[in-house]
């Protein structure tokens, strides 16, 4: 089983409000058929980013941060609309390339406390890959047991996922080619990160310079070395789909980026 992630960046342009990449997701949904096509027994759990949809309103309204009064309760239901807008380019392209895909969206299915997912039926989703369709969640509103409301990213999504599906891999589809040494000058990539080697280059690896509420490349390590810690045999992977076939290499095991993983 594969979790991916197409990140927000990828897929839409971060510095310019509710801006998608269409081209670019055109493309990786053609990659994404392809693949599934020429290795039939993957089982695929996707997911997206909000780019510059979510995270735009997200900020103005702080959302993640909570939700107390009727002027944060608008900005939820802004993010929610503008998740919802990109989640929807997705499916249309996802459907227009052949791939037999649906939304799961957590905004109607999780309830959280102090941003930890405390209730998520799942069920729809082990019945989608028992049939054969591809689950597609994304970062989302929710609502919180103590902050009204807030924000879940989909490496959040996945983390909860994970313990419960036990996925063989994980990608994580961006610009970058992975962890870069120095996220400024980048030239050397981190080949891998493991929690016994993170904290001699965790202050190098900063936060995004565009619009992310959930915190950018650092937060995205942090959360995928804390599921590593609980899931040894699983491998993550931090790469760039920018390039043609770079996604459709990555799915079908040709993959070139940073690996988080236990050791």
């Amino acid at each position: 089983m594969i979790f991916l992630k197409l990140g927000g960046s990828l897929i839409t342009d971060k510095k310019k409000p509710e801006t998608a990449r269409l081209d670019r997701i055109n493309r990786i949904s053609r990659e994404i058929v392809k693949a599934l096509n020429t290795q039939p027994d993957i089982q695929l759990v996707l997911g997206h980013g909000s780019g510059s949809f979510g995270h735009t309103a997200a900020k103005k309204y702080r959302t993640r941060d909570g939700v107390k009064n009727e002027s944060g309760w608008n900005g939820f239901i802004k993010v929610w609309k503008t998740a919802c807008a990109l989640n929807q380019l997705v499916m249309g392209s996802l459907y227009r390339a052949g791939a037999k895909a649906i939304s799961i969206p957590p905004s109607g299915s999780i309830v959280t406390d102090k941003g930890i997912p405390i209730d998520w039926d799942i069920r729809p989703i082990l019945h989608s890959l028992k049939a054969k369709i591809i689950p597609v969640i994304y970062g989302d509103v929710v609502y919180d047991n103590s902050k009204g409301g807030t924000i879940l990213s989909t490496e959040e999504l996945f983390r909860y996922l994970a313990l419960k599906l036990n996925p063989d891999r994980i990608l994580l589809a961006g610009l970058e080619e992975g962890v870069w040494e120095n996220s400024i000058q980048k030239k050397k990539l981190i080949n891998k990160i493991t929690p016994q080697t993170y904290p001699f280059i965790e202050k190098s690896i900063k936060k995004s310079s565009a619009v992310d509420v959930t915190g950018g490349m650092k937060t995205k390590v942090d959360e995928m070395l804390q599921l590593v810690t609980k899931l040894n045999n699983v491998e993550i992977v931090i790469f760039s789909a920018r390039k043609e076939e770079s996604l459709f290499k990555a799915l079908t095991g040709d993959i070139n980026g940073t690996i988080i993983s236990a050791e």
